[in-house]
């Protein structure tokens, strides 16, 4: 989840930060981010609400010119 990385990195939040108010684990936050492993729905409104966007906006991903 590349996505989750960058709303985070433009919330200025440390994996610590983010695992904090999110009720989210630091090894879950960290894997996700790196693509080990894939996030179940309820983790991903508990990120979503913590980064302050809509659950949709956290696992969107970009299509880039072909």
């Amino acid at each position: 989840m590349e996505r989750l990385r960058e709303l985070r990195r433009l919330r200025v939040l440390t994996l610590r930060e983010l695992e904090e108010v999110s009720d989210v684990s630091y090894a879950t936050i960290h894997r996700l981010e790196r693509g080990h492993r894939n996030a179940h729905p309820s983790t991903i409104r508990k990120l979503a609400r913590a980064l302050g966007v809509e659950p949709e906006e956290l696992v969107r991903t970009e299509v880039g010119d072909e």
